[in-house]
């Protein structure tokens, strides 16, 4: 029996795994196109990285049955670039871009729902002002960035004068390559005088963060799952995911039905998307942080280890023209969580968890997977796709039967994962 060749763009070994996981994954084969340090490191050299894709996909001999992608800028942007020029199936370019360009994504939210927050561009030629209209606390962020970099939350006229000037120093990172992708579009005015290295403000939300998971299968729109996100107390640093979301169940009909209205309206079809909100119980109010157009390979396990079947599968199945009919709770555990170990203070990695206290982790305590994210040497100040409060040590990913449980075997996997970090 013929494999389905399926090109996967920055194929790392923690996905591997998973992807080795879904349903039908015997029929799969696997393979890496270009790899992920080159993807998310440095000034992202689109045009270079595009001609080298396509360079191994015109040497590969056999069928290219699917091209798939689960990271942010330039894969989410590089997969329907290639699916266009190689036959296979993928949403558009512009729907890819509507979401990821982030002052556009505002304007097309705006059209069809009224919860997302006050917003406007950010001047960053002259003295920089509050835009008009919009009051403190206040986010400032790159109209395109990569996992909350250059995300300052501004309480004051002398922290929007700081945030500005560090956005203006490293904009171009990911702002210029952004821009190859934004001319291959037509663009509406206000979007292409804005460009890729703009800068928006965005009254702050409050509340607790949830997650919407979902799909797009021949024009319909599927939610598939909801999340909560939870911040380490005090900071806008994620602490966790955890699945299924604890929200009330009328509150997760409202996530449900503004999804579905905006990714219709955005123009999404054949892929995966999952969407960022924030719910103010005190209120009763919902608020829409950002729409990825893509799913996140960061719920892969969650959704294993709860309902059976990591997300990559609906991924694979629309890239394939399948309906990707996923399982519902049919996992080992009723909630399951992905922790951020993380360092708040700058220094050298001196010790990290060797493969054989990782293994014994893993061995003694069931339902855990962990992924160490730093190495002997670094510094962490140094670490690329951090957000802008922290660094990233480890992710540790947990099964249970309860919250309780769930907390508790985390506990148990930090004191068996040793850290030591120094000065110089």
């Amino acid at each position: 029996m013929a494999q389905t060749n399926v090109f996967v763009i920055g194929l790392d070994e923690e996905n591997r795994r998973t992807l080795s996981e879904v349903p039908f994954a015997v029929g799969y084969r696997f393979h890496p196109l270009l790899d992920v340090a080159e993807l998310q490191q440095g000034e992202i050299p689109v045009a270079d990285l595009l001609a080298k894709a396509c360079k191994e996909l015109d040497a590969f001999d056999g069928s290219i049955d699917a091209i798939v992608g689960y990271w942010d800028f330039p894969v989410s942007t590089l997969v329907p670039i290639l699916a266009e020029r190689y036959g296979t199936r993928a949403t558009s370019l512009e729907s890819v871009v509507k979401c990821e360009h982030k002052y556009w994504s505002r304007l097309e939210q705006s059209q069809v729902v009224d919860e997302h927050p006050r917003f406007a561009l950010v001047d960053l030629e002259g003295e920089p002002k509050p835009p008009e209209g919009l009051r403190f606390p206040m986010w400032l962020k790159p109209v395109k960035s990569y996992s909350s970099e250059l995300a300052f939350g501004v309480a004051d006229e002398t922290e929007f004068r700081q945030a500005v000037a560090e956005i203006r120093e490293g904009i171009g990172r990911i702002g210029r390559p952004f821009e190859f992708v934004m001319d291959r579009l037509d663009l509406p005015p206000e979007v292409a005088e804005a460009g890729g290295q703009a800068c928006l403000a965005e009254e702050s939300l409050s509340g607790v963060q949830a997650a919407v998971e979902g799909y797009v299968y021949d024009g319909e729109v599927v939610v598939y799952g909801v999340l909560d996100s939870i911040n380490y107390p005090g900071t806008s640093s994620f602490l966790r995911h955890q699945y299924p979301s604890a929200l009330p169940e009328p509150v997760v009909r409202r996530l449900r039905e503004v999804s579905r209205r905006v990714i219709e309206r955005i123009g999404m079809n054949w892929a995966t998307f999952s969407i960022e909100y924030f719910y103010d119980a005190a209120k009763d109010e919902i608020a829409l942080l950002e729409i990825n157009p893509r799913h996140s390979q960061s719920h892969a396990e969650l959704f294993e280890f709860v309902d059976g079947v990591p997300n990559h599968h609906c991924m694979l199945s629309l890239a394939l023209g399948r309906d990707p009919e996923l399982p519902y709770r049919a996992g080992p555990y009723a909630v399951s969580g992905k922790w951020y170990h993380r360092q708040f203070t700058d220094g050298v990695v001196r010790r990290v968890p060797t493969e054989e206290e990782i293994e014994r982790v893993e061995r003694e305590i069931p339902g855990v997977r962990v992924a160490v994210k730093v190495a002997d040497g670094q510094r962490l100040s140094e670490l690329s796709g951090q957000d802008s409060y922290s660094y990233e040590l480890a992710h540790v990913y947990v099964g249970a039967d309860s919250e309780a449980e769930l907390r508790e075997k985390y506990d148990r996997c930090l004191a068996m994962l040793p850290y030591e970090f120094g000065e110089e």
